[in-house]
C-alpha cells in the first residue's frame, strides 16, 4: 500500500487534505477515489485513510483506521556526517541512514570538507535533505522523522557538551587510526544513545581527532581495511544494529 507523509493531524474519520507533490504523485500514477493509502505525519504511527479527490494538484482522504505502528531502533543514533564532495554523495548518506534507523543527522564542516556551504546555499541543501528524509521514511516504513540539524563546523559542534541539553549521548569517533574496534565495544556495551562521528574524504584531520578525543569523544575503528566516507557511518549504523538489537 503506498504510503506518504502528511505533516498534519490525522485523526479518526477525519478528511484531510493531502500535501501538492503527493496529490501530483497520486495523478500520475492513476490512483482513483476509493483507493486506500497510508499517510503519517512523522509524530508516530500511522493510518490508513481512502482517497475521496484526487486532481493534478489537490487531493483528500478519509482517514479510516488509526495504526500504531512503530519500526524505530531501541536506542537513539546520530550521524555528524563531514560534509563530503559532490551533492550526491551526501544524498546517499542521508538516504541510506535514515534507512537503518539514525534519530538524528548532524552535517559538519569540516577541515578537509572540500564543498562549502553558507546562507542561501546551505538553506537550500538543508531543504532538499529534508525533502531526502521524508522520501527515506516513506519508503522505508518509518513513521517518525529523523531530525536534521543545521549545518556546524566541526569545532563548534565538538565543543557543546554531548550529555548537555540537546546532546546525542556517547560521541564515538569512527578513525583508521583507533586501537579499539566498534564491533567489539557494541559487543560489551549495553545499548544507548550514541553519535557516530564520520569525516569528509580524507577524514578528520589530526587536531580535529584530538579536539574530539579531548571533548569526551571514544575513537573506534571499523576495522583494518580504510572505508569511504559514504561507507563508514552506514556501516557503523549496521554495527550497532547487529550488536544491539537494532535490525
Amino acid at each position: 500500500m503506498p504510503r506518504f507523509y502528511c505533516p498534519q493531524p490525522l485523526l479518526q474519520g477525519a478528511i484531510v487534505d493531502l500535501p501538492e507533490t503527493v496529490a501530483h504523485h497520486l495523478h500520475v500514477v492513476r490512483q482513483q477515489p476509493g483507493d486506500e493509502v497510508v499517510l503519517f505525519n512523522g509524530e508516530g504511527g500511522q493510518v490508513r485513510a481512502r482517497l475521496v479527490e484526487i486532481g493534478k494538484r489537490r487531493a483528500s482522504a478519509e482517514v479510516v483506521a488509526i495504526e500504531a505502528v512503530e519500526v524505530e531502533l531501541p536506542y537513539a543514533v546520530t550521524l555528524a556526517q563531514g560534509l563530503p564532495e559532490g551533492s550526491s554523495k551526501m544524498d546517499w548518506i542521508v538516504e541510506k541512514a535514515v534507512e537503518l534507523g539514525v534519530s538524528r543527522i548532524q552535517p559538519l564542516a569540516a577541515a578537509r570538507s572540500v564543498v562549502k556551504l553558507s546562507g542561501e546555499r546551505a538553506e537550500k541543501r538543508q531543504a532538499h535533505w529534508e525533502g531526502v528524509i521524508v522520501a527515506a521514511s516513506e519508503q522505508s516504513g518509518r513513521n517518525r522523522l529523523a531530525v536534521l540539524s543545521p549545518l556546524q563546523d566541526f569545532n563548534r559542534y565538538i565543543a557543546q557538551p554531548a550529555d548537555g541539553p540537546g546532546g546525542d549521548g556517547r560521541r564515538i569517533l569512527l578513525s583508521p587510526r583507533a586501537t579499539q574496534s566498534l564491533a567489539g565495544w557494541t559487543r560489551a556495551t549495553p545499548p544507548q544513545a550514541v553519535t557516530l562521528l564520520v569525516g569528509p574524504e580524507g577524514g578528520f584531520s589530526a587536531a580535529e581527532e584530538d579536539a574530539a578525543i579531548a571533548a569526551g569523544a571514544l575513537a573506534l575503528s571499523m576495522g583494518p581495511r580504510v572505508l569511504r566516507t559514504e561507507t563508514a557511518g552506514l556501516a557503523g549504523l549496521a554495527v550497532l544494529a547487529a550488536h544491539w538489537s537494532g535490525i
